[in-house]
């Protein structure tokens, strides 16, 4: 099999073919490792599809729910995206979790795992970062996370006997993991997938980064 590498330029990693082999720096000392992923292995215990699962183009947005950058692009490029992109059926949005500012991080993604158990992901996903209130403020905690699952009709005793059990911890921190194995070390970053090509951008970069990229795969 062929092999293709990431060259890091400041917005858009790079495009790389077949089964993805991605690059990533496992050691401060900038030492190389290579490990190679599946579109399935890069979507799976994540959201459900926002938009046709059948688009032909995937967006991955690796996010935190307490990060200011990721809580930005939930207010401003996400809905452009959405109306552009997804409503017209040319892309479709997955959400997985990189809880890179700590343990109130980790729960707020566990609750959302927990609301998509019963139907609700998106909606409580959009609740959660409506209500952001900064990183590691305290805004986040099993009380608060259970007032938002009661304002998007969730049934919050469910959600809060969810998040008691820790149902989705390890899978929330394996998600974490895997994100830092193949180079995700910001949020939000997005792996935006279209048959044998994947293209990165990190951060919350201006919506023509995004139509650019969109546009060109």
């Amino acid at each position: 099999m062929a092999k293709y590498y990431l060259l890091a330029v400041p917005a858009i990693i790079g495009i790389i073919g077949g089964i993805f082999a991605v690059m990533y720096f496992g050691n401060h000392d900038n030492s190389q490792k290579e490990g190679t992923f599946t579109k399935q292995q890069l979507i799976e215990n994540g959201s459900p599809y926002e938009g046709n699962p059948s688009a032909t183009i995937t967006i991955v947005e690796w996010g935190d729910y307490q990060c200011t950058f990721c809580h930005k692009f939930h207010d401003s490029s996400l809905g452009i995206i959405k109306d552009e992109y997804i409503k017209s059926g040319k892309a479709n949005l997955v959400f997985r979790d990189f809880p890179l500012n700590g343990p109130d991080s980790v729960l707020a993604a566990e609750a959302s795992h927990c609301a998509k158990d019963q139907g609700k992901f998106w909606e409580y996903h959009d609740e959660v970062y409506n209500n952001w209130n900064g990183e590691n403020t305290g805004w986040v905690s099993k009380d608060s996370l259970s007032k938002f699952a009661q304002n998007v009709q969730l049934n919050a005793d469910q959600l809060k006997s969810c998040l008691d059990s820790s149902k989705y911890r390890q899978e929330v921190l394996d998600t974490y993991a895997l994100g830092q194995k193949i180079g995700i070390d910001a949020t939000p970053s997005f792996l935006i997938i279209k048959d044998n090509k994947i293209v990165k951008i990190t951060g919350n970069q201006p919506i023509d980064v995004f139509r650019k990229t969109l546009d060109d795969l």
